[in-house]
């Protein structure tokens, strides 16, 4: 299943291709999927230098919702599993203030599909193991829109990371 999400890379392109320019991104999900969407922010932040945050979806009208407009970039993680219902709920806030959703979603998911800026179309797993497939176009875009803003990805600036060997 990972091979198949990694097909997806030149399609990953053309969508950094359009938001490379941007200064903020969003990223959202419910239940599982928060975790990724916290992962996915914070892989943009680190080497793309681009603010990017992770919304867990039931918390939109607390706050982000006033930021949604035509302009604002927001990604959302929505997957058949048990949140499917609230997070269309959140889509369609979205899409009600000329939000421009990037969807990561199951294949063939019309329902969300017509409501999607772009989509992202994933291979379907169990619930709890399929952050593993939707974290991947989220690196994958962190990549590309690193690389399209002229950034070395393979050494961020400001990270401490070292290895120690005795």
């Amino acid at each position: 299943l990972i091979k198949k999400v990694l097909a997806l890379d030149q399609k990953i392109k053309i969508i950094a291709d359009e938001l490379y320019e941007q200064k903020s991104l969003l990223v959202m999900g419910r239940g599982f999927h928060y975790a990724t969407c916290l992962e996915g922010a914070l892989k943009i932040k680190e080497i793309t230098y681009m603010h990017s945050e992770g919304i867990l979806a039931g918390e939109l009208k607390h706050g982000p919702l006033a930021l949604i407009d035509k302009d604002m970039p927001v990604i959302m993680i929505i997957m058949r599993d048990a949140c499917y219902t609230k997070c269309q709920n959140a889509l369609q806030q979205v899409t009600a203030r000329s939000g421009r959703p990037i969807i990561l979603c199951c294949e063939d998911d019309p329902e969300i599909s017509q409501m999607a800026y772009h989509t992202i179309e994933l291979p379907h797993t169990v619930d709890c193991l399929q952050g593993i497939l939707s974290v991947i176009p989220l690196q994958l875009l962190s990549f590309h829109l690193a690389v399209l803003r002229g950034y070395d990805v393979d050494f961020p600036r400001n990270l401490a990371k070292s290895v120690t060997v005795e």
